[in-house]
């Protein structure tokens, strides 16, 4: 490598730093599952965002103490560039830390895709993630998606929702009478 052997092992050290500071954030955040989301902001407000504002303070002191073109250098810029969104988290108790959920649910349609010849082109694989999308979202507000995508199939085809789409409301996995019909 052309970089210095000292260069190597202070940029080496950087990533661990990194994964110890955030591994207290996650720790921290571990400690406020059960809270409900008033109480979870708050404490993430008063805990959490000191150390939030620290790790990226502790981003911009040595981001230029790295290659910007190395692995390392990278992460640094694209967590400063992610901020906002990176700790959108700590203004609502209601958001999660992290998309794990999000990520855990398409993983076995990321995984599958290359098996989803089927599709047939663009047209087929926006209806197979379209469909997806309805599944992963019935499962999400724990609805049986087999009864939920029955429910649809035979009630939307009946629905004028094209001129009224407020029709569509009343069929939304979340909607109180879907959850008691797709248990």
């Amino acid at each position: 490598d052309a970089l210095p052997k000292d260069l190597k092992s202070m940029n080496a050290t950087y990533p661990k730093q990194a994964i110890e500071k955030l591994q207290k954030i996650f720790h921290e955040e571990a400690l406020l599952e059960d809270l409900d989301a008033e109480t979870r902001q708050r404490k993430r407000k008063e805990i959490q965002a000191p150390m939030v504002e620290e790790f990226f303070a502790w981003i911009e002191t040595n981001k230029d103490k790295v290659l910007a073109s190395s692995k390392c250098g990278k992460a640094f810029h694209y967590a400063l560039n992610q901020k906002a969104g990176l700790i959108k988290y700590l203004e609502d108790g209601n958001i999660p830390m992290t998309n794990s959920i999000a990520e855990r649910a398409i993983r076995p349609f990321t995984v599958g895709r290359k098996n989803w010849l089927f599709n047939g082109g663009p047209q087929g694989a926006k209806a197979s993630a379209a469909i997806y999308s309805i599944v992963e979202t019935a499962k999400a507000n724990e609805l049986d998606p087999y009864k939920y995508l029955n429910l649809l199939f035979n009630s939307l085809p009946g629905l004028d929702f094209i001129s009224d789409p407020s029709l569509l409301d009343d069929y939304l996995p979340w909607c109180s009478d879907i959850k008691t019909i797709c248990k």
